[in-house]
């Protein structure tokens, strides 16, 4: 899960929470009172510390949690989609190897903005000869999320820097991509890789959050978090505050409001028509769709989404996917129409007719 904590007697002066944290520092006769974020996003409010926070990978989280034990790890790659907890989960385990040293220790670089070859030869070679007191058999680590971001000059100077530095310093790498991780460096890391949150994960820590800052919410509402996130915990966090702050309340209109995209119902209420072989109410569907200015390839995914629950048989469902898919294919490449999206409709028809027979 990437949400992330945040440190309140670090994070200075700032407005009260919805569940209000008061840390009384007294010093003499004074006493401070500092009051816990209620701007903060829920992303960085309940980003996991700690290994046994994170939600779902249980079995990736296990193999760090058993580096973590025996002190010497090596260099890792976590590679997986956005959302799924792979720097939160470096950041715990820099945390439970490094203790109290952990500020001056790790260096935690986007490589997605500092992505070329100066960034290597000045921020990282500086930082991995500097010299930090650290407990035996400890390293200092060097954090580069979105690695797939950096240029192939970049990376080719890394791999020299990890060669050279490897007595006093562990690189740990997070990306989308781990192909566009040149073959070098992925030789010298142990390569673990992060699938997709199921829903039931995603609607676990959903109801969490909802109860600690008393989220008023629907069943229906909390689902279309979940089908908004698409297996991102990040995303349905956000999600989540963003309809809560708009609404005050978590049903599916309003999430469908704010997160603006072709509502999963209308989607749904095409196909069936389509099942029906009733064209023209698909079509009516699919050109109110189109007039509310969603883009094709947004449509054509939903679509996809939902004809993969759709309730029809099993022969039908497949000669379904299989048309969307092509269509998929024809809108990446640039026919983007609504007629590419009207032909859709008129094959899913044909389909139907023909699978009847």
């Amino acid at each position: 899960m990437e949400v992330m904590d945040v440190d309140i007697a670090e994070a200075g002066p700032s407005t009260s929470a919805v569940v209000t944290n008061l840390t009384e520092e007294s010093t003499g006769s004074q006493t401070t009172t500092v009051k816990s974020d209620l701007n903060t996003p829920w992303i960085e409010k309940y980003r996991p510390k700690t290994f046994s926070d994170i939600v779902g990978n249980e079995e990736t989280v296990l193999r760090l949690e058993k580096f973590s034990s025996c002190g010497n790890v090596p260099n890792i790659i976590i590679a997986g989609p956005p959302g799924v907890g792979k720097t939160t989960t470096i950041l715990a385990l820099a945390r439970i190897l490094l203790g109290s040293a952990f500020k001056e220790a790790v260096l935690e670089l986007n490589a997605s903005s500092d992505r070329g070859i100066e960034t290597v030869r000045n921020k990282i070679k500086m930082f991995a000869q500097q010299k930090v007191t650290l407990p035996p058999g400890r390293h200092k680590i060097i954090i580069l999320d979105e690695a797939d971001s950096m240029t192939d000059g970049a990376q080719q100077a890394l791999r020299r820097t990890m060669e050279l530095w490897s007595n006093t310093t562990r690189f740990a790498l997070a990306c989308n991509n781990s192909d566009k991780i040149i073959e070098a460096i992925q030789s010298r890391c142990a390569m673990l890789r992060y699938g997709k949150l199921s829903d039931q994960e995603i609607m676990t820590q959903l109801l969490k959050v909802c109860k600690i800052e008393g989220v008023s919410y629907s069943a229906d509402g909390l689902e279309a978090v979940v089908f908004t996130s698409q297996g991102d915990m990040r995303q349905a966090l956000n999600n989540l505050q963003s309809t809560w702050n708009g609404f005050k309340h978590v049903d599916s209109t309003n999430v469908f409001k704010v997160c603006d995209e072709p509502h999963p119902l209308l989607i749904k209420e095409m196909l069936l028509e389509c099942v029906d072989q009733n064209i023209s109410k698909a079509y009516k569907i699919m050109a109110h769709l189109w007039k509310l200015g969603y883009a094709p390839e947004d449509i054509i995914v939903n679509i996809f989404r939902v004809a993969k629950h759709l309730e029809i048989k099993e022969s039908l469902k497949l000669k379904f996917i299989m048309e969307i898919g092509q269509v998929h294919i024809r809108i990446v490449g640039g026919l983007n129409s609504l007629l590419q999206l009207s032909a859709l409709l008129a094959k899913l028809c044909t389909l139907s007719a023909t699978t009847e027979k």
